[in-house]
């Protein structure tokens, strides 16, 4: 099982992709833009598998996002 970071703006996408991840037995944190993922992982101090990430979002960017937690916490997968 994987802690997975989810950060998808489109509400329809975001609740299949969660869904489908926790029917396979991971935990998930799903959040609505970049700019609440990277408080997620702040708050959550870097404890995630994976950051799972659209590209285009408001706030802050899958690009923005990605960046900030592979400079915070490099050993978190990003995809």
């Amino acid at each position: 099982m994987a802690r997975i970071l989810l950060a998808e703006d489109d509400p329809s996408v975001r609740g299949f992709v969660a869904r489908a991840l926790e029917m396979d037995g991971h935990a998930v944190l799903a959040t609505e833009d970049g700019g609440l993922a990277a408080e997620a992982i702040l708050e959550h101090e870097g404890e995630f598998d994976l950051l799972l990430s659209d590209i285009k979002m408001p706030v802050m960017d899958g690009i923005a996002l990605a960046l900030r937690v592979a400079d915070q916490y490099p050993e978190v997968t990003i995809l």
